[in-house]
Parts: structure tokens; sequence; C-alpha cells
């Protein structure tokens, strides 16, 4: 019986890019590597940088009962500049970690390491994207403005932080989630506690997701002596992570009653059934975990997408209630 004929994979795909995403399937030639960088070919991710804005402004609506054609120009501008400022933190990240990526099975064929964009090139697209990000957080009130050029300092730490901290996550979980406080900011105007309750909730979440995820690059990061926290938790990793899903519901729980304590019932148990779901979806993924399995890993840290969405789900219903 003849072999069944298998459609090749185009050329430089990324080896751990989505099967038959559209950079590589529909994206010009020219383009690719570039999108490459921005990790464009592997988008889920970017929702986690969106999440954490979309939750900001849902809990500060919650707060005053108002939403507005504004916030929706905020929800969108989270939108569109989650994305790029999540490509310019990649095309950063591989800027600094080019030599690292290229001693790293699943790295080393990232546009950087082999060769597909030089870094002057990865430098000029990583000011692009930066720069259109600008703009759109100038449409946005001076106190925001102010936080999204403070985030920029976790983004640029990030990269270098695996040198020098067995917990790089924690700069990572500081960088993904600083919009929980610009989403708030934006609305309101001025920071408070929710946002920043919401804030560490995020950097918990983070540290869960992210050591789910560095667990896939144990073995070489030993070898060339990278730091994360799947190789400082090692087989304790199950218990550290129930700890910071406990931290997560915990700190989210305590960001919505400060919100809706003046509300309606109907609305403090719709919001709190955000967090509470949340918790159960990650129980899940931390009984699903298998810490040798690079599928499984990868699969289970694309599923926080879905994870952070469904807070966002019941804030938004709690807002009618």
């Amino acid at each position: 019986m003849a072999d069944t004929p298998t459609t090749p994979e185009p050329a430089g795909q990324v080896a751990d890019a989505e099967r038959n995403n559209w950079v590589d399937r529909y994206a010009p030639a020219g383009a690719r590597p570039y999108l490459r960088l921005s990790r464009a070919d592997r988008p889920k991710p970017a929702w986690l940088l969106i999440i954490p804005c979309w939750m900001g402004l849902l809990l500060a609506s919650l707060q005053d009962g108002q939403f507005g054609l504004f916030d929706l120009w905020i929800a969108l501008g989270c939108f569109i500049g989650g994305f790029l400022m999540r490509g310019a933190g990649c095309t950063w990240n591989d800027i600094t970690d080019r030599d690292i990526d290229a001693q790293v099975e699943r790295t080393r064929s990232r546009p950087l390491p082999s060769g597909q964009v030089s870094v002057k090139g990865a430098l000029v697209w990583l000011l692009a994207q930066t720069l259109v990000s600008l703009l759109i957080l100038l449409t946005l009130n001076s106190a925001t403005i102010l936080l999204g050029a403070i985030s920029l300092i976790p983004v640029l730490i990030y990269p270098f932080a695996k040198r020098f901290t067995w917990w790089p996550q924690v700069f990572l979980g500081v960088a993904f989630n600083w919009g929980a406080l610009m989403g708030w900011t934006a609305h309101t105007g001025s920071l408070d506690w929710p946002a920043v309750l919401l804030f560490v909730a995020g950097i918990f979440w983070t540290l869960f997701y992210d050591t789910i995820y560095a667990h896939q690059d144990k073995e070489d990061d030993a070898l060339i002596g990278v730091k994360s926290t799947a190789r400082l938790f090692m087989e304790d990793t199950p218990k550290w992570m129930l700890g910071f899903l406990i931290a997560t519901v915990c700190f989210m729980a305590a960001a919505v009653v400060l919100v809706t304590i003046e509300r309606s019932a109907f609305s403090l148990v719709a919001a709190l059934a955000g967090p509470w779901a949340m918790g159960w979806h990650l129980t899940w993924q931390l009984r699903m975990m298998e810490m040798d399995n690079q599928e499984n890993l990868l699969k289970l840290f694309r599923a926080n997408r879905t994870t952070g969405l469904i807070p966002v789900f019941f804030f938004a219903i709690a807002f009618f209630l």
C-alpha cells in the first residue's frame, strides 16, 4: 500500500508554530520572517496581554456602572495594541536571546538564529511596531500614557531575567499584566486598589501558565545555564502551581468584591463566578499536565486564552445585573 502523501511544511516555518497558520499559508513571502519574529504564526499568547486590559476596563466599568463609546475604543485599542506590543516584545526577546535560541532545539528555527532576519532588520521592525502602539496610546488620558511608558521597563528587563534569577516568570507577569492597570486607568483616569489586586492576580496566573511553558525547555536550559521556575521547582511543580492557582483566584475575587460592594447581589455573584470558574479551568490544567510531554505542555499553555476569557465573560454579564 502506497504511503499517504503529505503536504511539505513551508520554508522557514518555526518549529513550535501552529500548524497551517495564516502566516505560513497566506502572508507574502517577504513578510513571513518578520511576522514569525512577532509570533504572528502563533497568535494565541497575544491574548494573554489583551485579556488583563479588558479585565481592568470591565472592573472599572462595574464600579461606576458606565460603559460608553470611548470605552469601546479602549477595548479595541487594547486588542490592537496587545497584538502589536506582544510582537514588539517577542522581537526584543529574540534579539537579546538569539545566541541562546540557537542552542535550544525548540527555538533554533526562529527567524534570527536561523538567519531569516538580520539584527538590523529586527531592530527596524521592533521600532515600527512600537511606534504604531504609541499612536494608539496617545489617544488615551495622561495617566494611562504614563503607565504605558513605564511598562517598557519590565519589557526591556524580562529577556535578561533568566540570566540572573530563578524567577524570570515574575518579570513576565509584570509585563503581561500591566494592561490591568492601564485598562482600569484608561476608564477612570487614576489607579485604585481593585486594579492593583487584579494586577497581582495576573502575575500569579502568569507564574502558573509560564511554568507550564518553561517545562518544555528545562533540559536545554539546564545545559546552557538558563534559569526558570520549571527548573527551580522540578518535581515539586504541581505544589507550587496549586499555590499560584489559589492566589490568582483569591486576589481576583478580592478585586471583584471591592468594585461590586455597592452593586446588586446578582452583580456580585455573577462577577465572583469569573475567578471561581477560572480556578476550575486552572485546576483542569494542573490535573492534565505531563511535565515531560512537550505536546501536552504546549496544548495546556495555549488553553490559557480560554482561561482568561472566562472571567471577562462573567464580568461583562455582571455589568448588566
